[in-house]
């Protein structure tokens, strides 16, 4: 799944470069998008199966996953800046998207108008980005992607075959992924909300710790903690939207008084260490927000209580 969301990026980033799109604007909409595909398709399909809990769970779990594991894995292998503009434009679309996000599932139920308005502010904030792309007429997309992601040069007798190969098996992982999660959660009598929060959304946050780990050892502090924020932002708006749109329901509580909330804190944790004199998450730190993610990760498993399930 990870490869395929890999090779379908960069066949569809060089396809659209050679149909003339500039890279701003595939930086925002391709490169942004294939982060985040694993976890769109997993929870388009795990609504679709009839496991819409396992589609929530992976959305807030992989936000939780990347503020945590991510962002504490690159920060152990290199010191993190946290660059103005993230602080100034990205940050707060952040939080905006949580509270909207948080709005729409406290009443216990995920409806398909409000999947549609989550998704409807996916929409404009990518058009929004690329106006301001535009007006820079810069790399603006630097901070939510990587630029090793858009070929400077792919003939299209090769970006199409990768982009299709990409495709296939970015679904067909995809609906595994779905099927292993659902029989995992029979075998070890969890929730299949546990399984979403953790293993999936773990399997899913790959491409965003390989990406930010690979940036934080080029240097390229911006190009890490972008990556994450982008790819929060995009699992709010386009991936929680997902199970609302294609089985709208009840939502279970615990995701609203136990994940959003630690999903909420980890970003402030994020940001209170970060802002210092520099601007900067060191390694210390960094392993402080792995530390989180293992306690997190192993709680749901070992103490039912803290899981939402009988003891």
């Amino acid at each position: 799944m990870v490869w395929g969301a890999d090779r379908f990026v960069y066949g569809a980033a060089g396809l659209a470069s050679n149909f003339g799109v500039s890279r701003v604007m595939i930086g925002l909409t391709v490169v942004a998008f294939g982060t985040s595909a694993p976890e769109m398709l997993v929870s388009a399909m795990a609504a679709a199966a009839g496991s819409g809990e396992m589609g929530i769970g992976n959305a807030i779990g992989s936000n939780i996953t990347n503020v945590t594991l991510v962002l504490g894995a690159s920060a152990v292998v290199g010191a993190l800046g946290i660059h103005s503009r993230l602080l100034v434009r990205e940050i707060p679309i952040l939080f905006l998207s949580m509270a909207v996000s948080w709005w729409f599932l406290w009443d216990g139920e995920l409806s398909r108008v409000e999947g549609l308005i989550l998704l409807v502010g996916l929409v404009g904030m990518l058009v929004w980005l690329s106006i301001e792309g535009a007006k820079a007429r810069s790399d603006t997309g630097r901070s939510a992607f990587d630029d090793d992601d858009i070929p400077d040069s792919l003939p299209t007798g090769k970006a199409v075959p990768l982009f299709l190969v990409g495709l296939v098996f970015l679904l067909v992982g995809s609906r595994i992924l779905v099927w292993g999660a659902v029989e995992l959660a029979l075998s070890l009598g969890v929730t299949e909300l546990v399984v979403g929060l953790t293993l999936v959304a773990l399997g899913t946050s790959l491409p965003e710790l390989a990406a930010s780990v690979a940036a934080s050892r080029r240097g390229e502090q911006d190009i890490a903690v972008g990556n994450v924020v982008g790819s929060n932002i995009f699992n709010l708006l386009g991936v929680l939207a997902l199970p609302g749109i294609i089985a709208p329901g009840a939502v279970s509580r615990s995701v609203v008084i136990r994940d959003f909330p630690i999903m909420l804190g980890a970003t402030l944790l994020l940001l209170f260490m970060a802002l210092n004199e520099r601007n900067e998450l060191g390694p210390k730190r960094g392993i402080t927000l792995v530390v989180a993610f293992v306690v997190y990760f192993v709680m749901l498993f070992v103490q039912p209580s803290f899981a939402g399930m009988p003891g």
